[in-house]
């Protein structure tokens, strides 16, 4: 789905245009950052949440970017009064979360996600079913409460690497939709 490890998704930097500018992101299961980088780069403040505090660590310093190490798979979840402008997910999959994740999207607030789909398993992992999306899951359970700007579900291959994925974009229904194109 991406080139190496800091590399920000496509599917992500193609859609951050929809978020406020300078809004209040959450990148979860941040990693080592690369989209929290590319955000804070951007002039948004990121919050990075992930249970791997050293790799949360590598982003120390950085301007515009705080870090939360919490296992977001365990215990409450850590974030029950914050409200966010955008919500990043790619490449992780916890199911139960998606009630947290739509609870502290704004109003008129994006949420980008990106992971991998049945079908992964024949190029290696994750390859558990229970970490890989159905057919359309992310549209079922997000147009349900949002509004889509963009869904795709396939195959990629790049670099000799292939990957089975779904992608959203989705708007909360504060934001008026269609946005005004440009003449």
């Amino acid at each position: 789905m991406h080139t190496d490890d800091a590399t920000p998704s496509a599917w992500i930097i193609r859609f951050a245009s929809l978020i406020r500018e300078k809004g209040r992101v959450l990148d979860v299961a941040a990693g080592r950052g690369r989209h929290a980088r590319f955000f804070a780069c951007h002039g948004f403040r990121v919050l990075a949440v992930d249970r791997d505090a050293a790799a949360l660590a590598s982003m120390s310093g950085m301007a515009n970017v705080d870090t939360l190490a919490a296992d977001l798979e365990t215990g409450l979840w850590p974030l029950p009064a914050r409200r966010f402008d955008a919500i990043i997910v790619c490449n992780y999959l916890h199911r139960p979360l998606w009630p947290h994740l739509l609870a502290a999207l704004a109003p008129d607030g994006i949420l980008l996600y990106e992971t991998f789909a049945i079908g992964n398993e024949r190029y290696g992992k994750p390859s558990n079913p229970d970490f890989l999306l159905r057919p359309a899951e992310l549209l079922d359970v997000f147009g349900a409460a949002l509004t889509i700007v963009a869904f795709e579900q396939g195959e990629l291959h790049h670099a000799g690497r292939g990957a089975v994925v779904q992608r959203v974009a989705a708007a909360g229904t504060a934001r008026p939709w269609p946005p005004a194109l440009e003449a």
